[in-house]
């Protein structure tokens, strides 16, 4: 009993995370009215909850949670909700990597050209060191649409969640999506949200920089830019680590007084 207790307090505890970052990521721009949080369910790892199909910043108790099974993204239990639409790029991610405990799908204006053109999103500053140094890989949905797929550019079907989710094997957490948007996970919100945050602000400032080195430097777009190597990646990621509560705490403080936002849980 008394463990059952733990875990309806640990559960609850994560709803309100959940909330908290579902409101963070819309203050930062990181989404609007669309892109979503989720959270693996802390004792049954076969779980994942995420919202029903609300606008993010509309998040405000744990009503508005939904359960889903990972094994075909479906309620683990009836629910008249609707989802969302996107919710198999959580459940293939969450099925492929055991190690995952949130995902954030977000369609920042910032990092979509970076999914449609030739430049590669690379780590520009140590707060973004989590971005692979070699270039953050871009899933092409259409390499993996069906005849009978609609070509919609979503995420709706498990093959197209399990070709996403390969892209997060080995030690890749950011994932580009094709005139879509960007894919991002963590082993917990707090740092699921910090990243999805940080590949947005890295997205502006390399775009700054590229136009720097085109207007200012007149050299081409693909050089005159000097990116973080792999060595300083590793090095400010784990200060990233060491810190990443410390923007979440701001954070969550900027959100509650915004009379925008409401966190019951």
């Amino acid at each position: 009993m008394a463990s059952h207790g733990a875990d309806e307090a640990t559960l609850a505890s994560l709803s309100r995370t959940f909330i908290h970052g579902s409101h963070i990521l819309h203050h930062h721009g990181v989404v609007d009215a669309y892109g979503h949080l989720s959270f693996r369910h802390p004792s049954r790892p076969d779980i994942f909850l995420m919202s029903h199909n609300v606008a993010p910043a509309s998040i405000s108790s744990p009503e508005d949670l939904i359960a889903y099974r990972v094994k075909d993204a479906e309620p683990d239990q009836w629910t008249e909700a609707k989802g969302y639409a996107e919710r198999m790029i959580h459940s293939e991610i969450y099925r492929r990597h055991p190690h995952i405990q949130a995902v954030v799908h977000s369609h920042a204006d910032s990092v979509v050209p970076y999914t449609i053109s030739s430049v590669v999103l690379k780590p520009c500053y140590h707060m973004a060191a989590f971005i692979d140094p070699s270039g953050a890989p871009v899933y092409d949905i259409a390499d993996h649409f069906r005849n009978d797929d609609l070509p919609d550019m979503l995420v709706s079907k498990e093959h197209l969640g399990a070709a996403l989710a390969e892209l997060f094997d080995g030690t890749n957490v950011l994932a580009l999506m094709r005139g879509h948007g960007f894919t991002v996970v963590a082993e917990s919100m707090e740092l699921a949200v910090l990243r999805a945050v940080y590949t947005q602000k890295n997205a502006s400032i390399q775009t700054t920089a590229l136009q720097l080195a085109r207007d200012i430097l007149q050299t081409s777009t693909t050089s005159g830019i000097k990116y973080l190597s792999p060595r300083e990646c590793e090095a400010a990621n784990g200060r990233i680590l060491w810190s990443h509560k410390r923007p979440w705490e701001l954070w969550v403080r900027e959100v509650e007084a915004q009379p925008l936002y409401t966190n019951l849980a």
